[in-house]
């Protein structure tokens, strides 16, 4: 029997149960509930807006978007978000989901920092960045009501969340802060880890091999 919060079903399938083993056991507590929050604002926000979307493709989005900051699935050589990118497009291969749908979840978790241009995509990838900007910045905190937030967050509490959303930002990218340019992250950095130097895009222009 399929779980049921706030009016929102989590699929029952063996896909949707593996993802969430995945996530609890590699992500820990924080991300976990996080993940899960960023699943059922997606859904709720897709149902206000009238929204086709595929629910499991969504679930493994969700659950995927911030893997890249663990310790066993983050790399020093390219920024977070592809980290859970390809993660996620690995697991769907091995589940049997391949070509688009594979590549439209890859997208999802690869630009869900990235502000307004996953929104004009498809309805998984726009409801990935939309649960992400709901239960970390608190966009489209009002177009969800008070009873179906207080729902989701009975199911999976956020306490402390703010500081501790930005300290587990911040050690999952400190070891790679060249990945944060032109990105969310360089302002976690910035915040939290003493003697970060932005790189300055004038600069890195200024600085090109070209001579002119």
């Amino acid at each position: 029997m399929s779980e049921k919060i706030a009016g929102v079903r989590i699929p029952d399938s063996a896909l949707v149960r593996e993802a969430t083993e995945l996530v609890r056991e590699t992500a820990g507590p924080l991300l976990f509930h996080h993940s899960r929050r960023v699943f059922l604002w997606g859904a709720l926000r897709g149902r206000e807006q009238g929204l086709a979307f595929d629910a499991e493709l969504l679930y493994v989005g969700a659950m995927f978007h911030d893997l890249g900051l663990t310790a066993r699935h983050r790399r020093t050589d390219q920024r977070f978000e592809i980290d859970g990118a390809d993660e996620a497009r690995r697991f769907l291969h091995a589940h049997g989901i391949t070509g688009e749908p594979a590549d439209r979840v890859w997208t999802a978790v690869a630009l869900h920092t990235t502000p307004e241009v996953p929104l004009r995509m498809a309805p998984e990838i726009a409801l990935v960045t939309r649960g992400v900007e709901l239960d970390v910045l608190g966009i489209g905190y009002a177009a969800v009501p008070e009873a179906q937030r207080a729902a989701v967050v009975a199911a999976h509490p956020r306490p402390d969340f703010k500081n501790r959303i930005l300290a587990a930002f911040a050690e999952g990218v400190q070891d790679r802060p060249d990945t944060t340019f032109g990105n969310v992250k360089a302002d976690v950095l910035a915040h939290c880890v003493p003697g970060f130097v932005r790189r300055d895009f004038v600069e890195v222009i200024k600085e090109s091999a070209w001579p002119e």
